[in-house]
């Protein structure tokens, strides 16, 4: 989860969430050598008193200054066109999980299993002392880890989106759709997510909580669900 003073993405949970940290880093030091190199030349341009009366065209320099962007772009094109074709990616998912959005709370089902399904709602930080403000629910999804998990996402009355920053996850719920994707937790913990996409005026207070155990306990849950 998000912490104080923490200016960087949070601590990946997920492969796809390490890779899209690999991605985010490795554009932003495109980024910081282009910043680097534009500076130094305008630099140089206010600072010195150079006077060329004779030139009229610069030919090589106009076809390095089209070529240098287009390959810089292709550096930055190629990782993302594999992120995005790793993040649509769908390998044998283990267990199948429905997420409903309402006004404003998530309903969520067990496809996989008999009868498991709840509704979970944020938890008014009175009810409880050792809540976390704005981001616990009364009921929690509970994930197995090292396990591909698949989510199917919907609404029931407007636009909302489920969100894992830590998972690396964003799905839209759009009433009459159903999107589709897919996290695999690489960790035992609690992951915190919100709604995403604004929603009415309880936009803010319909949070997200996953709960990731080991198989054995995941079995136990299951079992002694009622």
């Amino acid at each position: 989860m998000a912490t104080w003073s923490n200016f960087n993405l949070q601590n990946g949970a997920s492969p796809l969430m390490e890779q899209m940290i690999f991605f985010h880093d490795h554009t932003l030091i495109i980024l910081l050598m282009i910043t680097i190199l534009v500076m130094y030349l305008m630099m140089n341009l206010f600072f010195n008193k150079f006077i060329n009366r004779f030139l009229l065209e610069g030919q090589m320099i106009e076809l390095i200054w089209t070529i240098l962007p287009a390959i810089t772009l292709i550096f930055i094109a190629l990782p993302s066109l594999r992120l995005l074709y790793l993040l649509d990616e769908l390998n044998n998912p283990l267990i199948t999980l429905k997420s409903i959005g309402h006004q404003w709370y998530w309903s969520y089902e067990y496809s996989d299993f008999k009868n498991i399904e709840f509704d979970s709602y944020m938890i008014n930080e009175m009810d409880k002392l050792n809540n976390f403000r704005l981001l616990d629910v009364d009921n929690r999804i509970i994930l197995p880890m090292n396990n591909q998990i698949r989510i199917l996402v919907t609404a029931t009355d407007v636009i909302h989106s489920w969100t894992i920053p830590s998972l690396g996850v964003k799905v839209d719920a759009n009433p009459g759709r159903l999107n589709q994707t897919n996290f695999f937790i690489n960790r035992p913990g609690i992951f915190f997510g919100q709604c995403s996409e604004i929603c009415g005026a309880n936009h803010s207070f319909m949070p997200i909580v996953i709960e990731s155990i080991s198989m054995n306990n995941f079995i136990n849950w299951i079992n002694n669900y009622s």
